[in-house]
């Protein structure tokens, strides 16, 4: 027993230095970690300041700034682990010969960051721009363009991601592309209705509010004979970001003032015609 105990007590002697030397390194390990932390985020800052001073758009800088935070973290644990015992070369090879597995299996996250690049690319739209994608019609303002995500916030604050391989392969809208959006409207009113003065009634609207462009052109139309209604269609330019509130201002002033003058909007209605038999 005092044999075993001995060999035991030389055991954990004989290894005392070997783990003083490996707390030693990990407390290293962890010390280089930290510091190359505050040197990552010292080098992004100084790139982040560079290309705003550049007027870089602000998608290609949330993009860059997610690859450059990528790679040099791979490289500071690269390197921790290479200082402190790790076969690089090995790692190297390991790497390689898994390298098509990877890609094989990463294939959409792949998809996804080459999607990312041509948007930035090519730019159908840039972060600001409000989208809406057709194929399953999910519409937001682009608030960021990541390495493999756009984010989007919708108009009720929620907040839409969607690779960015989806937006690379599908066909999308981009609202606010252009500086100026035509606004149309349309109003069914009775058929006893006077449908000059409608006509009129609306026009003047339109004449009179201040966001639409008269110099873009004014336009009041019948638009459709429906089924129980003169379909009546208004069309006019206004400034992207006042689109929305001229619209809803506009309808609630057509409604309004085609009341006072005394212009019906009627309900769908089916008028039956009963035959009596003599």
């Amino acid at each position: 027993m005092e044999n075993e105990i001995n060999r035991l007590t030389k055991y954990i002697s004989d290894k005392i230095p070997e783990l003083i030397d490996f707390a030693i390194g990990v407390v290293l390990a962890l010390l280089v970690f930290w510091i190359g932390t505050k040197i990552i985020k010292w080098i992004r800052k100084i790139i982040r300041i560079s290309m705003e001073k550049g007027n870089v758009d602000k998608g290609v800088r949330q993009f860059v700034d997610s690859l450059v935070k990528f790679l040099l973290y791979a490289i500071l644990i690269f390197s921790i682990g290479s200082k402190f015992g790790l076969d690089t070369t090995s790692v190297a090879a390991a790497l390689a010969s898994c390298g098509v597995a990877i890609g094989l299996a990463l294939q959409g996250s792949l998809s996804n960051f080459a999607g990312g690049v041509l948007i930035l690319v090519l730019k159908p739209f840039v972060v600001g721009d409000y989208i809406v994608e057709d194929n399953k019609g999910r519409e937001g303002t682009v608030k960021e363009i990541q390495l493999f995500y756009t984010k989007l916030l919708t108009v009720d604050n929620k907040t839409v991601i969607i690779p960015n391989g989806t937006l690379a392969n599908t066909s999308l809208t981009n609202v606010t592309a252009q500086d100026r959006r035509r606004l149309d409207l349309s109003v069914g009113i009775s058929y006893d209705a006077d449908l000059k003065r409608a006509k009129e009634l609306i026009e003047g609207l339109f004449r009179a509010d201040e966001d639409i462009l008269e110099e873009e052109g004014i336009h009041v139309f019948v638009d459709n004979l429906g089924d129980s209604s003169v379909v009546i269609g208004a069309r006019g330019w206004v400034e992207k970001d006042a689109y929305w509130t001229t619209k809803w201002r506009l309808t609630e002033n057509i409604k309004l003032t085609l009341d006072e003058n005394g212009i019906e909007i009627p309900f769908n209605q089916v008028v039956v015609h009963v035959k009596e038999n003599h």
